[in-house]
């Protein structure tokens, strides 16, 4: 494997990401769809008990430097969490990498066309009837969807699946194997754990959501599984042919 080969896959990867994801911002989004999307949601959690979202809010939104700390969480683990565990895999366990690699672009591609197909109203944003408080408007974090630049490029409504569950599970699953002690896997577990707490916690996403995230998670690593092998194959044939 090639460094900067990885580099620029990955970068064309997260354009086609921010197309989706970003740069298409809320405005052509049409908010009776994702306003809709939201109310099928909730009937189905009504349904089947779930929809603790705001009970779970209200537990802790009077501590603001608690809520901040999450509004923080929210925003940046995510993405560092991802970046460290691809550099790891790449440089330390490469025998391990390619297989994640493929995992984490086969999920991602997954949750794309749910953010295409199903937008969704998260809880922060529903009327002031259901009880749920914006923590990122109200508290604040280290950024606001309401002000600057991140108004302009950020899609409000990509919240089904949760990536923020499936990314974090993918951080754990990819290096678990890696770790010998059960109390180090306990800890990798609680990374996961506590990323559903915090986009729970500040109100950006239903436990359907995260129940989505795990499922795109556990598909994508199935399409890995079946296609990484067949890759492998195909470069190494290639690599034959050209000697």
């Amino acid at each position: 494997m090639r460094w900067w080969r990885e580099v620029i896959l990955i970068a064309v990867f997260y354009g086609a990401y921010s197309a989706v994801r970003d740069i298409h911002g809320n405005k052509p989004v049409s908010v009776f769809r994702a306003a809709t999307n939201a109310k099928r949601v909730i009937s189905l959690e009504k349904l089947l008990g779930a929809f603790q979202e705001a009970r779970v809010q209200g537990w802790f939104i009077g501590n603001r430097p608690f809520m901040k700390f999450w509004d923080a969480y929210y925003g940046t683990t995510h993405f560092a969490a991802v970046v460290a565990v691809l550099l790891l895999l790449f440089f330390r366990y490469p025998e391990r990498y390619r297989l994640w690699r493929n995992t984490l672009a086969a999920t991602t591609a997954l949750a794309l066309i749910g953010f295409e197909f199903f937008p969704l109203l998260p809880p922060r944003l529903l009327p002031a009837s259901y009880h749920f408080v914006d923590t990122l408007k109200t508290i604040g974090g280290l950024w606001d969807f309401e002000n600057g630049p991140v108004n302009a490029v950020s899609n409000q409504y990509a919240a089904m699946p949760s990536l923020h569950t499936a990314w974090s599970a993918w951080c754990a699953m990819a290096v678990i194997g890696l770790v010998r002690p059960w109390w180090g896997k306990l800890l990798l577990l609680l990374y996961p754990l506590g990323t559903i707490f915090g986009i729970v916690v500040t109100g950006n996403h239903y436990f359907a959501d995260v129940a989505g995230g795990l499922l795109i998670l556990g598909v994508g690593y199935g399409l890995a599984e079946l296609f990484t092998p067949w890759m492998d194959r195909r470069r190494t044939a290639h690599r034959l042919a050209r000697t």
